[in-house]
């Protein structure tokens, strides 16, 4: 591992894909609100849309799907499945929580930095019983600039009170790695919808199947 944890001042985090498990239901019902309508989802189109913010996720739909497709009632449909799926539960990935604890054991400061709006991440890290461990909440609606800029990673570092290259962030997506290695982090991901690329390779510190890999290095 080329880093020292011990000298880690910070850890700032993805949330869908990383600590939420929502890519999956994303995906699901996205592809089922496509069919429903009449129009068929591509992996393709539905992957480049993976860790960007919500306007640039929908001009890719626009431009792909073209003016035929009803996006404002997809849009619609869709996010209705979503809240209604994550008002009854909101799923984690793997090893968040002894993560999380660990963390805030060694007193190691968190933050979440997500292109979702506050509104949504406030929501589900609420139910999901973690918003508590977190020092900093940046949001795609609190940024000028979404992932891929680097822009989100900054501003975590910035209300951390850190330097970037003091931090260690946390990405499954390759537009958030892009943003993550942007701002000087030191950056792993732990791949989810998305697999990691020789371009993620050269971007990160180290892949890993999952949270709890990654908690095994600081302990």
């Amino acid at each position: 591992m080329p880093f020292n944890p011990e000298d880690l001042q910070a850890v700032v985090f993805d949330m869908d894909g990383i600590l939420i498990d929502s890519e999956v239901l994303y995906k699901k019902f996205a592809v089922e609100t496509f069919k429903d309508l009449g129009f068929s989802l591509s992996d393709e189109l539905h992957l480049s849309t993976v860790g960007i913010p919500g306007p640039d996720g929908e001009a890719l739909v626009r431009a792909a799907m073209g003016e035929t497709f009803p996006y404002d009632e997809f849009d619609h449909i869709w996010r209705s499945k979503v809240a209604a799926a994550m008002m009854e539960h909101v799923p984690l990935k793997p090893g968040v929580r002894e993560f999380l604890t660990l963390l805030d054991e060694l007193e190691i400061p968190t933050a979440v930095a997500t292109s979702s709006t506050h509104e949504t991440a406030h929501h589900h890290l609420t139910r999901a019983d973690l918003l508590h461990h977190f020092s900093a909440l940046v949001t795609g609606d609190q940024v000028d600039n979404g992932k891929p800029h680097p822009e989100p990673f900054l501003l975590a570092a910035e209300r951390l009170e850190v330097e970037p290259e003091n931090c260690l962030a946390l990405e499954d997506s390759h537009n958030g790695v892009r943003a993550a290695h942007g701002a000087g982090m030191q950056t792993i991901m732990v791949p989810d919808l998305l697999v990691a690329t020789p371009e993620m390779k050269q971007l990160t510190i180290a892949v890993m199947d999952d949270l709890s890999m990654v908690k095994n290095v600081f302990e």
